[in-house]
């Protein structure tokens, strides 16, 4: 066990006995701010170094974008938490092959960008300010946290011809049960979290967290088919997430689900990778038509046809 994760559990857990207020504090603030920026990983270093890069202003924080590409067709790219765009190095060269230009950003506290933290708001803002410059999406690809964002994203203007959603979350309300699951932190402390991560602390502004941030809420308000790869031994985020987006869509959503390749790996695996440029590059389904009048001869006809 990590000595730092055994002291924040002893500390902590113990803390919450005499002092719950002040254990769940403390554990919000561990909550909220990343305990350490993502590395670009030698196996990503190539792909990452030739990305054009700038910066844009995020509520007065400096956020790194990288463009591999010239900007036409392009696709957005989403990370989550304690990440960066240089964990999608595996997919960018297919995307290229493909004639896409693949667009991804460091969050703030993340990667190269400025700040401390961001929340799915800051995603949401930072995908929709990116859309100002390249126009519509071909497709948003996202994993862990970033595919909430992605979601409430489409709900909220970016427009995108297909989502691809990697180990996703569904439910940012599902998120303090599985950060004090990881730490081993007890009831008493996920309940002061919890207070604290669905107030206007976390979120301000908004009035009920577990359903804006429910990805599988209104799905008639999302357009784009769905993509869901999710490995079934994912200890991070759970594969409940992923049955619950497969519910919610129901057949707009294609559900692929591994074995083996945890949280991280389905970045990387070939045949996750194969998986998407299948989806991405397969044609659109026809939009539906008018339907005939059964009562016009050509109607019938052309309903003949079309069988």
């Amino acid at each position: 066990m990590d000595p730092a994760v055994a002291l924040i559990r002893t500390t902590l857990n113990a803390a919450s006995r005499a002092a719950p207020g002040l254990a769940g504090r403390a554990a919000f603030e561990l909550y909220r701010h990343p305990l350490r920026r993502g590395r670009v990983r030698p196996r990503e270093r190539e792909v990452h170094d030739r990305a054009a890069t700038r910066r844009l202003l995020h509520r007065g924080d400096p956020v790194v974008v990288h463009r591999w590409g010239d900007g036409s067709r392009p696709v957005l790219l989403m990370h989550g938490w304690q990440s960066r765009a240089s964990r999608f190095a595996d997919l960018v060269p297919r995307l290229r092959a493909l004639g896409l230009t693949a667009v991804g950003y460091d969050a703030p506290g993340h990667g190269d960008s400025g700040g401390r933290t961001a929340t799915v708001l800051d995603h949401r803002s930072i995908a929709l300010r990116l859309q100002e410059e390249y126009g519509a999406f071909e497709a948003v690809i996202a994993h862990s946290l970033g595919v909430n964002a992605a979601f409430l994203a489409l709900r909220e203007g970016l427009d995108a011809g297909r989502l691809v959603a990697l180990a996703g979350v569904a439910e940012v309300s599902w998120l303090p049960a599985g950060f004090c699951a990881r730490l081993g932190l007890n009831a008493t402390v996920e309940r002061e979290l919890r207070r604290r991560a669905e107030s206007g602390a976390m979120f301000p502004g908004v009035a009920d967290v577990r359903t804006y941030f429910d990805a599988a809420r209104s799905p008639e308000e999302i357009a784009p088919p769905i993509l869901v790869a999710h490995d079934e031994g994912d200890d991070v985020v759970p594969f409940a997430q992923a049955r619950r987006l497969r519910a919610a869509y129901g057949d707009r959503l294609d559900l692929l689900a591994t074995r083996g390749l945890g949280h991280r790996r389905i970045l990387t695996e070939p045949t996750v990778i194969d998986n998407v440029i299948g989806f991405l590059s397969a044609d659109p389904a026809p939009a539906p038509g008018p339907v005939p009048d059964p009562a016009s001869a050509a109607g019938a006809a052309g309903a003949a046809g079309a069988a």
